[in-house]
């Protein structure tokens, strides 16, 4: 080891202290465990940090080279599993500078000049939650990609559409399918709209304040990728509200997920049987032979639970937080990393469980084809012919109610009362052909459906691009 360099066990800041800290400060405040995941992002910032001190003459360049050949080598460290974490290390950045003092001696004990871990964390955790969104909005994508490749497969398909979890009107299965995908699209746009609010550098604000050295941030965050950096250095250490929006957006989509599980946790039932689930994306029973369980559809409904707990959690510790950097953010990172792994597992498996499904179109058509379902184009058919509406829904809402009362058919009852002409209305598949507004649920619309969505996945594929 260089002279002048500190022994491995010594904390960043024990020259104030005379003792060390003690076991249960450590072991409380320790973050190592989860946020050494950071170490990617706490290499590349602190190599656009290193240039930086290099513009400022404060490391010379045999000096900048070293450390950056330091930084290099510790990466590849973390890459092949090789990395060794001493008891020192209270969290990923004392590790990576340890470990880079180590190897380039003194010139990697300056590496720290001119920054705090305060501005330190805050630009590893952006640069972390930049990548991860990304691959979130990627994710999203692909899912919407099996969404539409369904729709475009099951031509004339059509099954009930619900309201109150009753059987409403008859819809297309691909616009139903693609209803999820258009929740999917606003979840892509909400997170290409967080990036652009998140991609700012907060290194070069210091632990609060900034630095009397003459640093550059503007070039250091430009070097390091960054749209743009920070105005105000107290805000820069302090703002989390990149990881609560994360957050929300994690949140909102898992609600969009549990929204299929719950449709695909009754459709794949005996009592619904609209869909049948591939062997390989369903589970069995540790004691019933004839059981197979949607436990994705189930898991997708359940973990929407915790990802709402992550955001209200995070919410609930910035809540009471006066400026700048107070230990409470710690608390930030192992609810953004739980959320985004969950999310992107959820995905996956569900975009597995809908691209492989098989879909039972003769029990939709049966479920669909209910006299019932027939109502509203009879209480429209009686509107065409110039009775107002109101009186239209009395009329089919009487015929309806003798109907379920023992009187006869609906058919009958309505031929009888309206005219022989409404029988057409009760032909297998009617109801979902005379969805013909702009944005229904029938084949008339749909293709100007399908079309604006390519169309939105290809420029969320741009804009995401673009941002990356």
């Amino acid at each position: 080891m260089a002279d002048g360099v500190e022994g491995a066990s010594d904390t960043l800041w024990h020259g104030r202290f005379e003792g060390g800290p003690a076991e249960a400060l450590m072991a409380f405040t320790v973050s190592l465990p989860f946020d050494q995941r950071l170490w990617e992002a706490d290499i590349k910032g602190s190599q656009g940090h290193v240039r930086g001190l290099g513009r400022a003459g404060i490391l010379n360049p045999a000096e900048v080279d070293s450390v950056l050949v330091a930084l290099d080598a510790v990466a590849a460290e973390f890459s092949d599993g090789s990395f060794v974490f001493k008891d020192g290390d209270e969290d990923v950045h004392t590790a990576v500078e340890r470990r880079v003092t180590e190897i380039a001696g003194d010139a990697g004990a300056k590496m720290h000049t001119a920054r705090s871990r305060n501005d330190q964390v805050a630009t590893d955790l952006r640069l972390w939650t930049l990548g991860a969104m990304r691959a979130v909005a990627r994710d999203l994508i692909g899912l919407q990609e099996i969404l539409l490749d369904r729709a475009q497969s099951c031509e004339g398909v059509y099954l009930p559409g619900y309201t109150h979890l009753q059987r409403a009107q008859p819809v297309l299965l691909a616009h139903h399918l693609l209803a999820h995908g258009w929740a999917f699209a606003r979840d892509v746009d909400r997170i290409v709209d967080a990036l652009e609010r998140m991609d700012v550098s907060p290194l070069g604000a210091g632990a609060l304040a900034g630095t009397s050295v003459a640093i550059d941030p503007v070039a250091t965050a430009a070097d390091l990728g960054f749209a743009s950096v920070f105005q105000n250095s107290l805000d820069a250490v302090s703002d989390r509200d990149f990881v609560a929006e994360s957050l929300f957006i994690l949140a909102l989509i898992g609600v969009h997920l549990a929204r299929i599980g719950e449709e695909w946790v009754l459709w794949s039932s005996e009592e619904f049987g609209f869909v049948r689930i591939d062997d390989a994306y369903a589970t069995g029973s540790s004691m019933l032979p004839q059981k197979k369980n949607a436990d994705i559809a189930e898991l997708a409904r359940g973990k929407s639970g915790r990802l709402i707990g992550n955001l209200t959690g995070l919410l609930a510790t910035l809540k009471g937080l006066p400026l700048a950097y107070n230990r409470d953010l710690q608390e930030d990172k192992e609810p953004l990393f739980d959320s985004v792994d969950q999310v992107r597992l959820a995905v996956s498996a569900v975009g597995g469980m809908i691209a492989t499904a098989t879909f039972v179109p003769e029990s939709m058509a049966a479920a669909a084809d209910a006299e019932v379902m027939v109502a509203t184009d009879l209480a429209e058919h009686l509107v065409r012919s110039g009775l107002p509406f109101r009186k239209a829904h009395a009329v089919v809402g009487r015929l309806v109610r003798r109907h379920l009362a023992g009187e006869g058919a609906l058919v009958d009852l309505a031929v009888a009362e309206i005219g022989p002409e409404c029988a057409e209305l009760f032909s297998p598949g009617a109801g979902a052909q005379n969805r013909t507004s702009p944005g229904g649920a029938g084949p008339i619309p749909l293709p100007a459906q399908i079309e604006a969505f390519v169309g939105d996945l290809a420029a969320a594929r741009r804009r995401l691009g673009g941002s990356s």
